[in-house]
This record gives C-alpha cells, sequence and structure tokens, in this order.
C-alpha cells in the first residue's frame, strides 16, 4: 500500500496505471456502478482501480472485481487500453492522468453484487458511459 502523502506526490508527477472491467451479462447490458470518490464522484463507472506494484494486469483486474464488486473471474479478455485526464483526484483538485488496460468478462444477471465503499449503487446498463468510450485508445 502507498502512503497517501507518498501517492499524492506521484501523481502530480506520473500518470496512473489501472485496469477497468467491462462486465457484461448474458442479454449484453453492462455492470456499471456509482462511484462515490473522485475522480468521476456521483458518476456511472466500469469496476477498476490502479494495479499495485509487481502485480500483473489481469490479476489487478480479478483483485477490483473481488474488492469491488464481490466477483470472481476465472477469464478476461483483454480489450484495449483507456486514457484520460481529470480535473481532480480522490484527494484533491489537482489533475489526474491515468492510463487503463480494459478487460471484459461475462457473468450471468442473476449474481449477487456486494458493493464495497467505494460504490453507491449498481445497474446493468444498455451502454457503457460516453466519456469511457470516447477515451478508448
Amino acid at each position: 500500500m502507498i502512503q497517501t502523502d507518498l501517492y499524492k506526490s506521484i501523481i502530480r508527477l506520473l500518470p496512473i496505471v489501472c485496469v477497468d472491467i467491462v462486465v457484461k451479462n448474458t442479454d449484453g447490458k453492462f455492470l456499471l456502478v456509482k462511484r462515490k470518490n473522485n475522480p468521476l464522484k456521483g458518476q456511472w463507472w466500469v469496476v477498476g482501480g490502479r494495479i499495485e506494484h509487481m502485480e500483473k494486469a489481469q490479476d489487478a483486474a480479478k483483485r477490483k472485481l473481488k474488492e469491488e464488486a464481490d466477483l470472481e473471474v476465472k477469464d478476461l479478455l483483454f480489450e484495449g487500453c483507456y486514457e484520460d485526464n481529470f480535473d481532480n483526484n480522490a484527494f484533491d483538485d489537482v489533475p489526474y492522468h491515468t492510463i487503463s488496460l480494459i478487460f471484459s468478462c461475462i457473468k450471468d444477471d442473476s449474481i449477487d453484487i456486494k458493493l464495497d465503499k467505494q460504490s453507491s449503487d449498481w445497474v446493468w446498463s444498455e451502454k457503457l458511459p460516453d466519456r469511457f468510450n470516447y477515451n478508448r485508445v
């Protein structure tokens, strides 16, 4: 775990490498969670977060699915990259640059989603957020 003060310094200097996981149900709808934290506080987004030091990207995606939605998956498909610049981060109003590796999986929509403290709600959506689609590399 990175100490908060050190992480604040890092995000001022470097892009942060993350994973975003596109979970689809058998009807082709997407799992979105409502974020409680910046960036994108109060907005619908996919499950995801930063990759930890020495962690493989696919392992990070599996970890984030388990932590944020209590979902376990064996197979994830690599879909590409998403890059974005935000006006703020989880700590303050300092700009935040992320580069995310996108993975996808299919889950039955009868699964029980159990959110962690980072999200307030979840939904199966017909489409992904426009910002996510626009900033895909």
